[in-house]
């Protein structure tokens, strides 16, 4: 469970910078290329690391869905709309809305058990957290601004 946590908390930490470098590249280049650089990078650095890590494992693919093997589609929409989101809104402001919907659409894919999860039932206490993190991110939001 520790180790779970920490990954968790690290990979909000490299989200974070990944944004912010994200923005950066998207200050000289356009969008399009920004996210063909980011998940090049990333396709040649963890295929490289596969085949270092994993051997001739790495190449081992076992049966899945066929739709799943299109998840790397949908991180051209994620690393898009992220590096817009945060160009027109701002670092924070897009993060606190990616979180918030990162939350809300993982609750509701755990309660409906959705791409083969194990269904989560719903409890008052998890729309209770959400209620209050959404509200804390709010609070964060609207905090006076110091000059």
């Amino acid at each position: 469970m520790i180790m779970g946590i920490m990954m968790a908390l690290l990979a909000g930490a490299l989200i974070s910078v990944q944004t912010m470098f994200n923005n950066k590249v998207k200050e000289v280049v356009s969008s399009e290329t920004t996210t063909a650089l980011v998940l090049g990078m990333g396709f040649i650095a963890s295929f490289g690391m596969g085949v270092l890590f994993e051997g001739a494992g790495f190449f081992s693919f076992g049966p899945m869905e066929p739709w799943f093997w299109f998840s790397g589609l949908i991180g051209i929409g994620v690393v898009t709309c992220v590096v817009n989101g945060v160009k027109i809104m701002g670092p924070s402001n897009a993060i606190l809305i990616v979180m918030a919907s990162q939350l809300l659409i993982s609750l509701w894919w755990d309660s409906l058990g959705w791409f083969g999860l194990e269904t989560v039932p719903l409890t008052f206490q998890k729309v209770l957290g959400v209620v209050a993190l959404l509200g804390g991110l709010i609070l964060f939001k609207r905090a006076p601004k110091k000059a």
